[in-house]
């Protein structure tokens, strides 16, 4: 690993991500808990990052912060060149359907939905005809490989097929991130390899992809590794990633 600061660069383009001093606190009553302490960072377009960190480091805020979910008590954060920080709930909202695609450790599916309709969600949500979100809507599921699976219903579905339909809704508006939350937690060592492999594609294909996640071997498929604790970054290291390509998936 290259050890990579988290500090503001000269470059002319803008970052698809860019932070600057961002703390946010939150009153407990007659204690104030600083979730994160300042913090600065860029993440270009196309970038693979995990974040990492012990529980109350820091990084669910971080991910709240940047999936547009809370917003900043001091500080700076700019997406795509908006600057999202002092945006109203409504502005936040729209934001994060056009912006940022979420992946979730439990997968968040309407159980009683079929996986078109799930993947169809945001763009509901967006106010798209009904043929024109079919039709982004099968081919997101094309994408991650369950066009053949439109019609099941969770129930229906394997862990991964689950989780391989919340990443297809995640991709469905084309966002500017793909923030996935802990995306392999609820899932076994070989459906674990399976969505890696997935992400990986898809960071070949040009999207940026940020994933937290405690698990270090899950970590080692991106290719820079951002380590938070008391709210600060402690690392933020360059890496080459493993390939799944070249290795025999656990049984």
């Amino acid at each position: 690993m290259n050890d990579r600061p988290s500090e503001p660069r000269a470059d002319t383009k803008e970052p698809v991500i860019k932070i600057r001093d961002l703390k946010k606190i939150y009153d407990m009553g007659r204690v104030k808990v600083e979730a994160l302490a300042g913090v600065n960072l860029d993440i270009e377009q196309n970038e693979f990052i995990a974040i990492m960190g012990p529980s109350g480091s820091g990084k669910s805020t971080l991910m709240n912060l940047l999936g547009c979910l809370d917003t900043p008590t001091e500080g700076t954060y700019r997406l795509r060149g908006t600057e999202v920080s002092n945006l109203d709930d409504n502005e936040l909202a729209t934001v994060r359907n056009r912006e940022i695609g979420f992946v979730f450790q439990t997968f968040n599916l309407l159980p009683r939905a079929t996986s078109l309709h799930n993947v169809e969600l945001p763009l509901i949500y967006a106010g798209m005809s009904s043929r024109e979100r079919k039709k982004k809507a099968l081919h997101a599921l094309d994408i991650v490989g369950l066009d053949d699976r439109a019609d099941h219903r969770p129930n229906e579905l394997s862990g991964g097929q689950r989780q391989r339909v919340a990443i297809a809704r995640a991709l469905v508006n084309d966002p500017a991130i793909l923030l996935a939350d802990e995306p392999t937690g609820n899932l076994d060592s070989k459906t674990s390899y399976e969505v890696m492999e997935l992400f990986i594609r898809l960071h070949d294909e040009g999207q940026t992809v940020i994933l937290v996640t405690h698990e270090p071997d899950i970590s080692l498929y991106a290719h820079r590794v951002v380590t938070f604790l008391d709210g600060l970054i402690v690392k933020d290291e360059l890496q080459t990633p493993k390939r799944l390509e070249t290795e025999a998936v656990p049984g």
